[in-house]
């Protein structure tokens, strides 16, 4: 479950916007945003890149301004960053791989 919201653009397509744990089990959690043509298909993307328990549950923290213009200006759509602690934000925006990336593999022996 997540804390988050949407916006419906002019052209009938959707911007989601989720606030959601670190996949890494860092203390912050993560903004991740999401252009689709309807909430259901937003949902539906995030959950087909390994994220299955993502839910939209109301439009508490829809994406301000700024946020639907990052995401409209990625070519993939779906962006993240860290989520603020204290309401001030300095981290850019970063493609949703760069979330998902696992760690390389540590050599024994």
């Amino acid at each position: 479950m997540a804390a988050g919201g949407f916006c419906k653009l002019p052209n009938g397509t959707v911007v989601v916007a989720l606030n959601l744990p670190s996949p890494a089990g860092g203390a912050a959690g993560v903004r991740v945003l999401v252009h689709a043509q309807n909430r259901a298909r937003a949902l539906t993307r995030l959950r087909n890149l390994g994220l299955r328990a993502v839910y939209l549950r109301g439009n508490a923290e829809p994406p301000t301004p700024d946020e639907v213009t990052a995401v409209l200006h990625h070519p993939d759509g779906l962006i993240w960053r860290t989520a603020p602690d204290n309401g001030v934000l300095v981290e850019l925006w970063h493609p949703i791989r760069a979330l998902l990336r696992r760690p390389p593999a540590v050599p024994q022996g």
